[in-house]
């Protein structure tokens, strides 16, 4: 079952878990993907969008809003990233930055843009907030070498680029980067 809850619902104890729970669902994962032995064997780093997602900026932007009930994708041009065989996204939360929130639909895809969904949350329920931001009920793991996609639908067509920043992590084998 796939819905949000708004970060000023959550304690920051209930923010803490939100995460842990997300690294926890990945190191499973990466353990049963034999990408390691042990979770010793492990690093948990944040995503970064040009080393992960092969954007051209560190950034979560979509491309111009045109069009109401569009779905953009939130690595800029990059529509269906890929992992490396070694490598598996967790996604546990999101943010909007750009105000009025425009968007009102986040879609998670496996088998890139049209691919099937495996989560799907409705962001009207964080777009009243203080902070447009929230946790999903259930993080999103993202398995190695599979193409994937992560949509917003326009619910406002601003003509400009969005801002909606995922929270996530990448579990990777220990000691190919530090971070």
């Amino acid at each position: 079952m796939s819905y949000i809850v708004p970060k000023e619902e959550l304690t920051i104890t209930d923010q803490y878990k939100y995460r842990s729970d997300a690294i926890n669902a990945a190191i499973k994962r990466a353990l049963e993907l034999k990408i390691a032995t042990n979770s010793g064997e492990l690093n948990v780093r944040s995503f970064e969008n040009i080393l992960d997602a092969g954007t051209a900026l560190e950034q979560y932007n979509t491309a111009a809003l045109a069009a109401v009930g569009t779905a953009y994708s939130c690595f800029q041009a990059v529509a269906a990233p890929i992992l490396a065989a070694n490598k598996l996204a967790v996604f546990y939360g999101v943010a909007i930055e750009t105000t009025p929130s425009p968007v009102s639909l986040l879609t998670f895809r496996s088998g890139g843009a049209g691919g099937n969904i495996i989560a799907e949350f409705d962001l009207e329920q964080i777009a009243t907030c203080q902070v447009v931001a929230g946790y999903f009920s259930e993080p999103v793991v993202i398995d190695p070498t599979r193409n994937f996609a992560v949509q917003v639908t326009a619910r406002i067509a601003t003509g400009v680029l969005a801002r909606v920043q995922l929270k996530a992590f990448i579990v990777e084998p220990a000691g190919q980067r530090i971070a």
